[in-house]
């Protein structure tokens, strides 16, 4: 009988885990390499994400004041 009283508390609680606000990517991200203790990715992830925001920017009505800062 206990595991079956073990069995119902955790579906319990995973049933209020469920109603539970989701957290966004960026959030789940930082406290995955938080948890982890792996910090030499936020630079990797930074300058990824700046090139990414540069390709963009290309792409739309800011280019050419994008090309003369090059």
């Amino acid at each position: 009988m206990p595991e079956q009283q073990d069995e119902t508390n955790s579906e319990k609680s995973f049933e209020e885990l469920s109603q539970d606000k989701q957290l966004g990517l960026a959030t789940e991200f930082l406290m995955f390499i938080k948890e982890n203790k792996i910090w030499w990715m936020l630079p990797i992830i930074l300058v990824l994400g700046m090139v990414g925001v540069l390709a963009f920017l290309t792409t739309t009505g800011a280019a050419p004041f994008i090309y003369t800062l090059f």
